[in-house]
């Protein structure tokens, strides 16, 4: 069970609307205050100039040194924001106490490399998913909605296609750090740390807590054609936690799935494999069986061998 424990009048179930009101607008008001100083910083850091940032935001990748610059600006008001804003929540509105002794005590070496063969479940899986969300179509009379949501993947995708179009290792170590390592820890002490726990209490239900939790995870990042396949991940890494009470598992899940989906950009781009993260035209549905057993194996006996004793009980 997630570990939630707190006596603070504002997290308890009663007051779940003034608490969610609360973790937006200090979430928002921390990711813009941390965007505004890496959007300050980083031109003296990389040696561009304000346009030229801005050009960077908006679809002009001309600029030298931008791929580094926006990896920089991304990291600091994204992962870290999303980080910072879970700790101030966590630790100055709601008053919890995570018991960190706790949670790392939970994590061991057969439990970690039980979670590796999950995720590469997941991933495989995850293949028929992006098939089957990239082939949703809308009815006739939602076209409007159809085709703006189409130009906004497109914008989307070409700004991430330059975000890891990697051209030397210091970039590469770059991605890895910022869409690996500091995604990874932020979004799931935000999600899974915080969020989950709090869905979890206040539908009484884990399960509803962990996808409606996965539903907002998903939702955040605007990307409809890709809104499945993150549900799934959301799902996947909130089951982690749930079923270990220890947030070490989702957070090294999902390092590993960015890092791992880097790494295999990296060698597309270099010639060493084959790999269009573009392509969404065809799938394997032996790799997804396959993937899919895995998965759902890896879990069953992840939840087995974590059976945390004297659970701690959130706060009501």
């Amino acid at each position: 069970m997630e570990i939630y424990e707190t006596d603070s009048e504002i997290a308890k179930r009663k007051n779940w609307l003034l608490s969610l009101i609360v973790i937006v607008l200090v979430t928002i008001g921390i990711l813009l205050v941390l965007q505004s100083v890496a959007l300050a910083v980083a031109p003296f850091l990389f040696n561009l100039s304000i346009q030229e940032i801005l050009g960077l935001m908006t679809g002009d990748f001309s600029a030298e040194n931008g791929r580094m610059a926006i990896l920089f600006i991304q990291g600091i008001g994204s992962g870290i924001g999303f980080w910072v804003a879970a700790y101030v929540i966590i630790h100055y509105i709601d008053k919890v106490d995570l018991h960190w002794e706790i949670q790392l005590s939970r994590f061991n070496v057969s439990g970690g490399g039980l979670v590796l063969l999950i995720t590469l479940g997941g991933m495989l899986f995850n293949g028929l998913l992006i098939y089957w969300n990239s082939q949703l179509i809308f009815p006739e009379s939602m076209s409007g909605i159809e085709s703006w949501m189409k130009e906004m993947e497109d914008q989307l995708l070409k700004f991430t296609l330059f975000l890891t179009d990697f051209q030397s290792i210091p970039e590469l170590l770059m991605g890895v750090v910022v869409i690996g390592i500091l995604a990874g820890i932020g979004e799931e002490m935000f999600f899974r740390g915080l969020i989950q726990p709090k869905m979890h209490q206040y539908t009484g239900n884990a399960h509803v807590g962990i996808w409606l939790t996965a539903f907002i995870f998903s939702a955040i990042h605007a990307q409809f054609y890709g809104f499945l396949p993150r549900l799934f991940l959301g799902g996947m890494f909130g089951y982690l936690y749930y079923y270990s009470g220890s947030l070490t598992y989702p957070i090294l899940a999902h390092i590993v799935n960015n890092t791992f989906t880097i790494l295999m950009v990296y060698a597309s781009n270099q010639g060493m494999i084959d790999f269009d993260m573009e392509s969404t035209d065809t799938v394997s549905y032996p790799a997804a069986i396959v993937g899919l057993l895995v998965l759902l194996a890896g879990i069953f006996y992840f939840k087995k061998i974590n059976k945390p004793d004297g659970e701690l009980e959130q706060g009501v």
